[in-house]
Protein backbone atom coordinates (compact mmCIF):
# COMPACT_ATOMS: atom_id res chain seq x y z
CA UNK A 1 0.00 0.00 0.00
CA UNK A 2 1.27 3.45 -0.87
CA UNK A 3 1.79 6.16 1.67
CA UNK A 4 -0.20 9.38 1.80
CA UNK A 5 1.28 12.16 -0.29
CA UNK A 6 1.05 15.84 0.58
CA UNK A 7 -1.45 17.78 2.61
CA UNK A 8 -5.04 16.65 3.22
CA UNK A 9 -7.52 17.36 0.43
CA UNK A 10 -10.36 17.24 2.97
CA UNK A 11 -10.05 17.66 6.71
CA UNK A 12 -12.84 17.38 9.28
CA UNK A 13 -12.41 18.89 12.73
CA UNK A 14 -14.81 17.95 15.55
CA UNK A 15 -17.64 17.45 13.04
CA UNK A 16 -21.08 16.70 14.45
CA UNK A 17 -24.31 15.91 12.63
CA UNK A 18 -27.32 15.81 14.96
CA UNK A 19 -30.92 15.12 13.92
CA UNK A 20 -34.11 15.72 15.89
CA UNK A 21 -36.10 12.48 15.97
CA UNK A 22 -39.83 12.10 16.44
CA UNK A 23 -41.13 11.27 19.88
CA UNK A 24 -39.29 13.79 21.99
CA UNK A 25 -40.96 16.52 23.99
CA UNK A 26 -40.58 20.26 23.59
CA UNK A 27 -38.07 20.57 26.42
CA UNK A 28 -36.46 17.13 26.05
CA UNK A 29 -36.26 16.42 22.31
CA UNK A 30 -34.88 13.14 21.05
CA UNK A 31 -31.59 13.89 19.35
CA UNK A 32 -29.88 11.35 17.09
CA UNK A 33 -26.13 11.89 17.05
CA UNK A 34 -25.38 10.49 13.59
CA UNK A 35 -21.83 11.87 13.67
CA UNK A 36 -20.52 12.91 17.05
CA UNK A 37 -17.25 14.84 17.17
CA UNK A 38 -15.26 13.25 14.33
CA UNK A 39 -11.76 14.31 13.26
CA UNK A 40 -10.78 12.92 9.87
CA UNK A 41 -8.37 13.59 7.00
CA UNK A 42 -7.95 12.16 3.51
CA UNK A 43 -5.03 12.89 1.19
CA UNK A 44 -4.12 11.82 -2.32
CA UNK A 45 -2.41 8.46 -2.55
CA UNK A 46 -4.03 6.81 0.49
CA UNK A 47 -7.08 4.67 1.10
CA UNK A 48 -8.85 5.23 4.40
CA UNK A 49 -11.41 2.60 5.35
CA UNK A 50 -14.40 3.52 7.52
CA UNK A 51 -16.02 0.46 9.05
CA UNK A 52 -18.96 -0.09 11.38
CA UNK A 53 -22.35 -1.74 11.50
CA UNK A 54 -25.49 -0.23 9.97
CA UNK A 55 -26.59 2.94 11.74
CA UNK A 56 -23.16 3.84 13.12
CA UNK A 57 -22.96 7.07 11.09
CA UNK A 58 -20.52 6.09 8.36
CA UNK A 59 -22.81 6.99 5.45
CA UNK A 60 -23.66 10.32 7.10
CA UNK A 61 -19.94 10.97 7.41
CA UNK A 62 -19.59 10.15 3.70
CA UNK A 63 -22.31 12.70 2.91
CA UNK A 64 -20.36 15.35 4.81
CA UNK A 65 -17.18 14.44 2.94
CA UNK A 66 -18.81 14.85 -0.49
CA UNK A 67 -20.66 18.04 0.49
CA UNK A 68 -24.20 16.61 0.52
CA UNK A 69 -24.72 17.01 4.29
CA UNK A 70 -23.79 20.21 6.14
CA UNK A 71 -22.56 19.45 9.67
CA UNK A 72 -24.43 20.70 12.72
CA UNK A 73 -21.09 21.97 14.04
CA UNK A 74 -17.39 21.61 13.42
CA UNK A 75 -15.10 22.50 10.53
CA UNK A 76 -14.76 21.11 7.01
CA UNK A 77 -11.58 22.20 5.25
CA UNK A 78 -10.95 21.77 1.52
CA UNK A 79 -7.27 22.22 0.63
CA UNK A 80 -6.93 24.02 3.95
CA UNK A 81 -9.79 26.47 3.35
CA UNK A 82 -13.16 26.48 5.16
CA UNK A 83 -15.64 24.70 2.91
CA UNK A 84 -19.00 24.52 4.69
CA UNK A 85 -20.31 27.74 3.13
CA UNK A 86 -18.87 27.42 -0.37
CA UNK A 87 -19.11 30.12 -2.99
CA UNK A 88 -19.83 29.22 -6.63
CA UNK A 89 -16.15 28.88 -7.53
CA UNK A 90 -15.38 26.58 -4.59
CA UNK A 91 -18.51 24.48 -5.25
CA UNK A 92 -17.31 23.87 -8.80
CA UNK A 93 -13.77 23.10 -7.66
CA UNK A 94 -15.06 20.83 -4.88
CA UNK A 95 -17.37 19.02 -7.33
CA UNK A 96 -14.46 18.26 -9.63
CA UNK A 97 -12.09 17.26 -6.84
CA UNK A 98 -14.36 14.93 -4.84
CA UNK A 99 -16.37 12.13 -6.50
CA UNK A 100 -18.60 9.45 -5.07
CA UNK A 101 -19.38 5.83 -5.93
CA UNK A 102 -22.71 4.77 -4.45
CA UNK A 103 -23.75 1.39 -3.09
CA UNK A 104 -26.18 0.34 -5.82
CA UNK A 105 -25.29 1.25 -9.41
CA UNK A 106 -28.78 0.22 -10.56
CA UNK A 107 -30.29 3.23 -8.76
CA UNK A 108 -27.26 5.55 -9.08
CA UNK A 109 -27.22 5.46 -12.90
CA UNK A 110 -29.97 6.91 -15.11
CA UNK A 111 -31.58 3.87 -16.78
CA UNK A 112 -32.66 5.92 -19.82
CA UNK A 113 -29.18 7.18 -20.68
CA UNK A 114 -26.56 5.27 -22.63
CA UNK A 115 -23.19 4.72 -20.98
CA UNK A 116 -21.75 7.24 -23.46
CA UNK A 117 -24.20 9.91 -22.22
CA UNK A 118 -23.65 8.97 -18.56
CA UNK A 119 -19.88 9.47 -18.88
CA UNK A 120 -20.20 12.61 -21.01
CA UNK A 121 -22.68 14.31 -18.67
CA UNK A 122 -20.18 15.46 -15.97
CA UNK A 123 -17.89 16.91 -18.66
CA UNK A 124 -20.76 18.89 -20.18
CA UNK A 125 -21.95 20.16 -16.80
CA UNK A 126 -18.47 21.47 -16.01
CA UNK A 127 -17.91 22.80 -19.53
CA UNK A 128 -14.90 20.61 -20.17
CA UNK A 129 -13.72 20.07 -23.75
CA UNK A 130 -15.64 19.77 -27.01
CA UNK A 131 -17.55 16.89 -28.58
CA UNK A 132 -14.40 15.23 -29.93
CA UNK A 133 -12.39 15.48 -26.70
CA UNK A 134 -15.35 14.24 -24.66
CA UNK A 135 -15.76 11.21 -26.93
CA UNK A 136 -12.04 10.49 -26.51
CA UNK A 137 -12.39 10.82 -22.74
CA UNK A 138 -15.24 8.28 -22.72
CA UNK A 139 -13.04 5.78 -24.58
CA UNK A 140 -10.24 6.40 -22.08
CA UNK A 141 -12.58 5.92 -19.10
CA UNK A 142 -14.02 2.66 -20.44
CA UNK A 143 -10.51 1.28 -20.97
CA UNK A 144 -9.49 2.44 -17.50
CA UNK A 145 -12.23 0.42 -15.79
CA UNK A 146 -11.86 -2.64 -18.01
CA UNK A 147 -14.98 -2.30 -20.16
CA UNK A 148 -15.12 -2.81 -23.95
CA UNK A 149 -15.67 0.22 -26.17
CA UNK A 150 -18.99 -1.29 -27.27
CA UNK A 151 -20.30 -0.67 -23.72
CA UNK A 152 -20.70 3.02 -24.62
CA UNK A 153 -23.74 2.23 -26.77
CA UNK A 154 -25.82 0.35 -24.18
CA UNK A 155 -27.92 1.41 -21.20
CA UNK A 156 -27.15 0.30 -17.62
CA UNK A 157 -29.92 -2.31 -17.66
CA UNK A 158 -28.23 -4.12 -20.55
CA UNK A 159 -25.08 -5.00 -18.59
CA UNK A 160 -24.36 -7.01 -15.44
CA UNK A 161 -24.22 -5.60 -11.91
CA UNK A 162 -20.44 -5.71 -11.86
CA UNK A 163 -20.25 -3.90 -15.20
CA UNK A 164 -22.73 -1.29 -13.97
CA UNK A 165 -20.50 -0.60 -10.97
CA UNK A 166 -17.56 -0.22 -13.37
CA UNK A 167 -19.60 2.39 -15.26
CA UNK A 168 -20.31 4.16 -11.96
CA UNK A 169 -16.59 4.14 -11.15
CA UNK A 170 -15.79 5.48 -14.63
CA UNK A 171 -18.28 8.31 -14.09
CA UNK A 172 -16.65 9.12 -10.75
CA UNK A 173 -13.30 9.41 -12.57
CA UNK A 174 -14.60 11.58 -15.42
CA UNK A 175 -13.45 14.87 -13.87
CA UNK A 176 -10.02 13.56 -12.76
CA UNK A 177 -10.82 13.88 -9.04
CA UNK A 178 -8.38 13.99 -6.12
CA UNK A 179 -10.64 11.90 -3.87
CA UNK A 180 -13.22 9.17 -4.41
CA UNK A 181 -15.67 8.33 -1.64
CA UNK A 182 -16.90 4.75 -2.16
CA UNK A 183 -19.93 4.03 0.04
CA UNK A 184 -20.44 0.24 0.31
CA UNK A 185 -19.47 -0.11 -3.39
CA UNK A 186 -19.49 -3.92 -3.44
CA UNK A 187 -22.37 -4.83 -1.11
CA UNK A 188 -24.96 -4.94 -3.93
CA UNK A 189 -22.76 -7.21 -6.06
CA UNK A 190 -22.49 -10.97 -6.30
CA UNK A 191 -19.65 -12.45 -4.27
CA UNK A 192 -17.96 -13.61 -7.48
CA UNK A 193 -17.44 -10.07 -8.76
CA UNK A 194 -16.71 -8.28 -5.47
CA UNK A 195 -13.00 -9.10 -5.55
CA UNK A 196 -12.77 -7.89 -9.16
CA UNK A 197 -14.25 -4.50 -8.27
CA UNK A 198 -12.08 -4.19 -5.15
CA UNK A 199 -8.97 -4.98 -7.18
CA UNK A 200 -10.02 -2.40 -9.78
CA UNK A 201 -10.43 0.30 -7.12
CA UNK A 202 -7.04 -0.55 -5.61
CA UNK A 203 -5.36 -0.48 -9.02
CA UNK A 204 -6.96 2.85 -9.93
CA UNK A 205 -5.88 4.38 -6.63
CA UNK A 206 -2.26 3.45 -7.33
CA UNK A 207 -2.34 4.29 -11.03
CA UNK A 208 -3.99 7.71 -10.62
CA UNK A 209 -2.61 8.57 -7.15
CA UNK A 210 -6.18 8.92 -5.89
CA UNK A 211 -7.25 9.38 -2.34
CA UNK A 212 -10.04 6.96 -1.51
CA UNK A 213 -12.47 6.73 1.38
CA UNK A 214 -13.82 3.18 1.41
CA UNK A 215 -16.91 2.64 3.57
CA UNK A 216 -18.18 -0.81 4.52
CA UNK A 217 -19.73 -2.86 7.32
CA UNK A 218 -17.26 -5.67 6.53
CA UNK A 219 -13.94 -5.13 8.30
CA UNK A 220 -12.21 -7.84 6.26
CA UNK A 221 -13.09 -6.09 3.00
CA UNK A 222 -11.90 -2.78 4.45
CA UNK A 223 -8.63 -4.42 5.45
CA UNK A 224 -8.17 -5.69 1.89
CA UNK A 225 -8.09 -2.20 0.34
CA UNK A 226 -7.12 0.21 3.13
CA UNK A 227 -3.88 1.81 4.28
CA UNK A 228 -5.59 3.24 7.35
CA UNK A 229 -8.78 2.12 9.11
CA UNK A 230 -11.26 4.12 11.18
CA UNK A 231 -13.78 2.12 13.23
CA UNK A 232 -17.09 3.94 13.86
CA UNK A 233 -19.53 3.21 16.65
CA UNK A 234 -22.57 5.35 17.51
CA UNK A 235 -21.30 8.34 15.54
CA UNK A 236 -17.76 8.31 16.95
CA UNK A 237 -14.47 7.01 15.62
CA UNK A 238 -13.55 4.65 18.46
CA UNK A 239 -10.34 3.29 16.95
CA UNK A 240 -8.04 4.15 14.08
CA UNK A 241 -4.63 3.15 12.82
CA UNK A 242 -2.94 1.28 10.01
CA UNK A 243 -4.66 -1.87 8.81
CA UNK A 244 -1.95 -3.92 10.52
CA UNK A 245 -2.34 -2.09 13.83
CA UNK A 246 -6.11 -2.42 13.91
CA UNK A 247 -6.06 -6.11 13.04
CA UNK A 248 -3.06 -7.24 15.04
CA UNK A 249 -3.48 -5.06 18.14
CA UNK A 250 -7.08 -3.80 18.47
CA UNK A 251 -7.61 -1.76 21.62
CA UNK A 252 -11.36 -1.16 21.50
CA UNK A 253 -13.90 -3.82 22.51
CA UNK A 254 -16.14 -2.97 19.55
CA UNK A 255 -13.25 -3.47 17.12
CA UNK A 256 -12.58 -6.86 18.66
CA UNK A 257 -16.27 -7.71 18.23
CA UNK A 258 -16.16 -6.75 14.54
CA UNK A 259 -13.06 -8.84 13.99
CA UNK A 260 -14.62 -11.83 15.70
CA UNK A 261 -17.76 -11.58 13.59
CA UNK A 262 -15.94 -11.41 10.23
CA UNK A 263 -13.98 -14.61 9.74
CA UNK A 264 -13.72 -14.67 5.95
CA UNK A 265 -12.86 -12.11 3.28
CA UNK A 266 -15.57 -10.89 0.91
CA UNK A 267 -18.23 -13.39 1.91
CA UNK A 268 -20.25 -11.36 4.43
Amino acid sequence: MSESTGKPVIELKDVKVYHHARGGGLFRPNIVKAVDGVDFTISRGETVGIVGESGCGKSTLASVLVGLQPPTSGEVLFHGKPAIKRNAHMRKEFGRSVSVVFQDPATALNPRMTVQDILTDPLQIHGIGNAASRAAKVKELLALVGLPQSAAEVTPSQVSGGQRQRVAIARALALDPDIIVADEPTSALDVSVRAQVLNLLSDLKTQLNLGMVFISHDIQTVRYVSDRICVMYFGKIVEQGTATQVFDSPTNDYTKKLLGAAPSLLHI
